[in-house]
């Protein structure tokens, strides 16, 4: 086997934050999905506070690419080893470091390390990781800036929305209609059209215009959903959200029990709090714009579960 050139990128961006706040932030990789745009699901396997090893998926070079990683935290240094345990090709191997250095009062340097190889360093290959790279990077960095620098008020950016149902049917039939996304225009009131690309099982990449009760002009979005079939579990996260949010995250879960079935719809969204007047009208602000995000999304997925009860109870019937 040939040694392959070790490849090194850096990436840095200064901070008004605390280095405490931006290190949180990355600390944290289960809400990475928020506040790191090309994260779309991380799926935390082990973690003890120090060790944490988990599964991921992400956009990269505008595909879904998934991987497996260990991470060692060290809090006192503000400091962060990560390597993939099974890279995703074409990347042979890849790791790195981040970073956060205090420079005074509220300010830090948040740094980001990588080092990765690829077979036989291909011209085609190296050029495919280097772009990704480079591209995510900066945009998890910016991002990350953007999120760290409002920490003051990020508890009143962040927003959770639950519904549930209760269904006498089985489990199969409720996750059957929530995985069937492709039909739910003419099903879904406030889905008109929703155009699905499936070119892994699992990996839904779904374009979709909706409407509201409201405003009956289509808002297009796209989103990347992750299925998970033999748990009744689908993770998404929209790539492409409305003015008001600026991300968008959630799950569809079909839990059995000895009675039945609880379908569970989770939405975890960082709201955009400069667009609310644009979008709400004069004067609105950021209360308003939790009340309208919310009624929103719970209206919506009661639609979607109740259809999936409808779904599954009456095919039962008619068998």
């Amino acid at each position: 086997m040939t040694g392959e050139r070790v490849h090194r990128r850096t990436y840095s961006v200064e901070v008004d934050a605390p280095a405490g706040v931006v290190y949180g932030l990355i600390a944290d990789t289960t809400q990475w999905p928020l506040f790191v745009p090309p994260s779309i699901h991380v799926e935390r396997l082990d973690f003890d506070g120090i060790r944490d090893r988990f599964q991921m998926w992400v956009t990269a070079n505008g595909t879904v690419k998934s991987w497996l990683s260990r991470r060692t935290l060290d809090a006192q240094a503000h400091r962060i080893d990560f390597h993939q345990e099974v890279p995703a090709g074409p990347a042979l191997s890849l790791g790195g470091r981040w970073s956060v250095e205090a420079l005074g009062a509220g300010r830090s340097r948040l740094t980001l390390d990588h080092e990765f190889t690829v077979a036989d360093d291909r011209p085609e290959d190296l050029s495919w990781v280097e772009r990704a790279t480079d591209d995510n990077s900066r945009a998890e960095l910016a991002r990350l800036k953007e999120t760290a620098e409002r920490w003051t008020e990020l508890d009143s950016l962040l927003l959770t929305v639950e519904e549930t149902v209760r269904v006498k049917g089985p489990a199969e039939l409720v996750y059957d209609f929530l995985y069937g996304i492709a039909d739910w225009p003419g099903q879904v009131p406030h889905v008109a059209r929703a155009d699905v690309a499936e070119e892994r099982p699992g990996v839904q990449v779904v374009s979709m215009d909706t409407v509201s009760a409201a405003d009956r002009t289509p808002q297009t979005t796209q989103e990347v959903r992750i299925c998970f079939p033999h748990a009744f579990r689908i993770v998404h996260k929209q790539t492409r959200t409305p003015l008001l949010l600026e991300a968008h995250t959630g799950e569809w879960s079909v839990v059995p029990d000895e009675t039945g079935v609880t379908v569970l719809a989770r939405h975890n969204v960082l709201l955009r709090a400069e667009a609310a007047e644009a979008v709400l009208g004069r004067g609105a602000g950021i209360e308003e714009a939790r009340r309208h995000v919310r009624e929103l999304l719970s209206g919506q997925s009661a639609a979607v579960l109740n259809l999936a009860k409808q779904h599954a109870e009456s095919t039962i019937r008619t068998l």
